[in-house]
């Protein structure tokens, strides 16, 4: 495991121009590369080629998104990135099929990925505070984890047959931000999750 690709996902509004989203992907690329892994990065508000990405996707042992959480889920321009790169990915090998055989079609759906062994790592920003989060007297959340909340997310990647790293989270980052701390965080998480090469 030493090539990573990292998926910037933010997509800029007025009151949130991606300082915070750019910043953690411009440390991770730095520590993992002081780590000895070979770093590339994808912004989606730049562009991308999409037999490009499914490539790079081939090449990375680790998928790394690192998103803001809109409306709770992915910014609209990281579902059309998934939507486009894990549908022609489909065609390149990212699946041999949906799991499922003829012999016995009700079992087994989503377990025809091919990209093991590779993993992946969820890297949220997030508005809400970590109090919001596996609380069920929290009547918003209900009791849900960060990771409940990105199931969707985490089943993109489990079709595809990746396994997850531990989820990263920035939390309450408009009201309470708490920068330099997330910073030391992310580097614990990373020294954690990434052994030096």
């Amino acid at each position: 495991m030493h090539k990573v690709l990292i998926i910037n996902c933010h997509l800029p509004y007025p009151f949130s121009p991606g300082r915070l989203n750019a910043s953690l992907v411009e440390r991770m690329q730095a520590i993992l590369q002081e780590r000895g892994y070979e770093v590339r990065v994808t912004t989606i508000q730049e562009g991308y080629q999409v037999d490009e990405e499914v490539a790079k996707h081939h090449w990375a042992d680790v998928v790394i998104l690192q998103t803001p959480v809109n409306w709770m889920g992915l910014p609209w321009t990281g579902k059309k990135y998934i939507d486009e790169i894990y549908s022609a990915g489909i065609m390149a090998g990212f699946c041999s099929s949906d799991g499922r055989s003829s012999a016995d079609p009700k079992k087994n759906y989503g377990t025809g990925g091919s990209m093991a062994p590779r993993r992946y790592m969820l890297s949220l920003t997030y508005n809400a505070p970590a109090e919001a989060f596996d609380n069920p007297d929290e009547p918003f959340m209900a009791g849900k984890s960060v990771d409940d909340m990105f199931l969707p997310c985490h089943l993109n990647f489990r079709f595809i047959g990746m396994a997850p790293l531990p989820t990263f989270v920035c939390f309450d980052v408009m009201k309470a931000p708490t920068v330099e701390a997330d910073f030391a965080r992310l580097a614990a998480h990373l020294a954690q999750h990434f052994p030096a090469l």
